[in-house]
């Protein structure tokens, strides 16, 4: 299906939402051959809609957050503020005073930008978008992908009408696209997922999930995937969005340089490098998004403006330790070259 749009080389660049995934990454993925997803996640409808401007001559997906709230406890939300505190109170910010943030990332407007300006594909995370929707895009002519955790999860959006499951295992960095982040599934190796999928749908399958070798990458095609999105390898190459102090601690982990799931800056379940903020607050952190990481957002962003990564989010995938400084093209390339 994929080849049908164009697509000669089955590496995809994953969408990476709050900066890494800009237009100049998307373009060097096509000229890889394959296809870069622009993140939707957290922009505003306006700045998407020039972001799609930009990559209009090139293979390229859009890649939404479809509604599915996770409201948080108000108790637990004023508590974990409390916590927070004093760490904020070092940047001058006052957690004290937020009150929760439920919104629904501009769904609507994003959603109605899509269909007067179609893409040759979207993929959804976080949630299942209605029938309608989902029906009104195919007839615009774009293709619809999904991103699945479980099989249980598979055979939902194999009935919603999928053209394209995106299959992401728990070895993802970043958010997991989970359906049900009160009772994310148990973490099973990508490839055994990819096959357990594959029993029960014959809906094409993109894998995902700690991709960051040629060998990975090869054993998850020969295991059913119709393609591979790799998405922390690219992390620190010339065309990514990435912030210098995530490129830095890519390169220099702080602590023990490991990747753990932590809901402590979101209030959804995400890897990324472990370091004090998950230490101090993943035990106390209520479930709850958006409105934790609305509260930890400006905590964050302060952070990272001072170089203090012991309170940034650190999102990286388990194959971390294989992203390089150098242009996209020559990692996708390398990661291809064997296929």
């Amino acid at each position: 299906m994929l080849s049908s749009l164009g697509v000669t080389v089955p590496v995809l660049a994953a969408p990476m939402a709050g900066g890494p995934s800009t237009p100049e990454l998307v373009v060097a993925a096509a000229k890889a051959g394959g296809l870069g997803f622009l993140a939707g996640g957290y922009k505003k409808p306006a700045t998407l809609a020039e972001q799609i401007k930009a990559v209009r001559g090139t293979l390229f997906g859009v890649n939404l957050f479809a509604p599915n709230p996770v409201p948080v406890d108000p108790d637990a939300f004023r508590e974990y503020a409390k916590a927070l505190q004093p760490e904020a109170a070092v940047y001058g910010l006052d957690l004290t005073a937020a009150s929760p943030v439920e919104d629904d990332d501009s769904w609507s407007d994003k959603i109605d930008i899509l269909l007067a300006d179609p893409v040759p594909v979207i993929s959804f995370t976080f949630g299942l978008p209605p029938v309608q929707i989902l029906s009104a895009l195919r007839r615009a002519g774009t293709l619809v992908a999904q991103t699945v955790t479980s099989v249980a999860e598979a055979q939902r959006a194999t009935e919603r009408g999928f053209d394209l499951l995106i299959v992401q295992s728990a070895e993802a960095g970043a958010h997991f696209g989970t359906l049900t982040p009160h009772q994310p599934p148990p973490p099973v190796p990508l490839t055994e997922l990819i096959t357990a999928v594959r029993s029960v749908t014959a809906v094409p399958l993109i894998a995902t999930g700690g991709l960051a070798t040629p060998e990975a990458i090869a054993e998850v095609l020969r295991g059913g995937a119709a393609a591979a999105a790799v998405g922390t390898v690219l992390l620190r190459s010339d065309e990514a969005g990435t912030s210098a102090i995530h490129r830095e601690a890519l390169a220099n982990p702080p602590g023990d340089g490991t990747t753990v799931i932590t809901h402590a800056f979101t209030g959804r379940p995400a890897r990324g490098l472990r370091n004090r903020f998950i230490d101090e607050f993943d035990a106390i952190a209520p479930l709850g998004y958006p409105a934790v990481h609305h509260l930890t957002s400006p905590l964050r962003a302060a952070a990272a403006r001072e170089g203090d990564t012991g309170l940034v989010h650190l999102w990286a995938g388990t194959g971390y330790r294989n992203a390089t400084d150098e242009p996209a093209g020559t990692i996708l390339s390398r990661l291809t070259a064997a296929l």
